[in-house]
């Protein structure tokens, strides 16, 4: 296979690797506008992630400290989003799955009503440029707050988000106690996701899937530690949407150079590349492919590969 976006990873020609057209699927909107961006629209400058961090919790630390202070309000909730759209777009995204997520309501003025009728003049704004499909996610530190638990299941019924989305950690909540609002978004056509297998194991990562009957995974890089997990995501036809440098940052995998999305791909495993939270690890799409080229772990044209199969969904 040859192609110019293969010629592109291996010249190390950035500008032509962002011209190719290629997926998002796993962006957090909060979080998913570059920092520089954010530091112009507040006229001050935004600490720095350090280079690791502790998990989930070192993520959180950190965002605690260096950006809810400025960004835990609508109006910089709505200048992240459509920057993170457009930031998209110029990194070539032309398929954007980005969440909003359920504690939104709680700051728009406007509820939940307001929320959605955001995330729908938002896909209208790039229509043509890229094909922005809302997704609502929610935390599983939700499922006991019935306020929010009620909002997502009216969330589903809006018709406006496409896909849905659970995460932190996977001891948070077991799988069963959100099976009901799976079955409700399922009912209405979306796309089910969850986070699980960043941190955990490979078993969790098939049971996940099988109780919520999900058709996507974020992360689950976990499933890499068993062949007959990762034989069934196969067969099954699961995609794992893998976040690498998020991966690297927080701790889930030592290093680029071994990380696991090489061995879930050479078992058959249907895997994406994505940025996860743009803000924080700081590479976009086309940054991520190329470092992977570079570290060695896919061929230009093994990365040609997943760029096209990751558009077909």
């Amino acid at each position: 296979m040859s192609s110019s976006f293969a010629e592109a990873l291996e010249a190390g020609d950035i500008a032509a690797i962002r011209s190719a057209a290629k997926a998002d699927l796993h962006s957090h909107l909060y979080f998913a506008a570059p920092i520089a961006d954010v530091e112009r629209w507040l006229g001050r400058a935004v600490a720095r992630p350090p280079a690791r961090m502790d998990g989930l919790d070192g993520m959180r630390a950190y965002a605690r400290q260096a950006i809810s202070p400025y960004l835990d309000n609508w109006p910089a909730f709505e200048f992240v989003a459509g920057a993170a759209v457009r930031h998209a777009r110029s990194d070539g995204v032309v398929q954007l799955e980005a969440s909003f997520d359920i504690w939104a309501v709680l700051h728009h003025p406007e509820g939940l009503g307001g929320l959605a009728a955001f995330a729908s003049s938002l896909a209208s704004r790039f229509h043509g440029e890229v094909d922005f499909r809302p997704e609502i996610g929610f935390s599983r530190s939700f499922v006991s707050k019935d306020h929010l638990m009620t909002s997502l299941s009216e969330a589903i019924e809006t018709g406006v988000f496409r896909s849905i989305d659970l995460y932190s950690y996977e001891d948070g909540c077991d799988p069963e106690a959100v099976r009901w609002i799976y079955e409700k978004a399922q009912g209405a056509g979306l796309k089910l996701k969850a986070h699980v297998g960043e941190f955990g194991g490979a078993d969790e990562v098939k049971r996940t899937v099988e109780v919520l009957q999900l058709d996507e995974v974020q992360h689950g890089i976990a499933a890499a530690e068993s062949t007959a997990v990762m034989n069934w995501l196969a067969d099954q036809r699961i995609r794992l949407n893998v976040c690498p440098t998020s991966n690297v940052m927080l701790g889930a995998v030592a290093d680029l150079e071994s990380h696991p999305i090489r061995r879930l791909y050479d078992h058959g495993v249907d895997v994406t590349i994505n940025t996860d939270d743009l803000m924080i690890f700081g590479q976009s799409v086309s940054d991520e492919y190329l470092n992977l080229y570079r570290a060695g772990v896919f061929t230009a044209n093994e990365l040609e590969e997943i760029r096209l199969r990751s558009l077909r969904r």
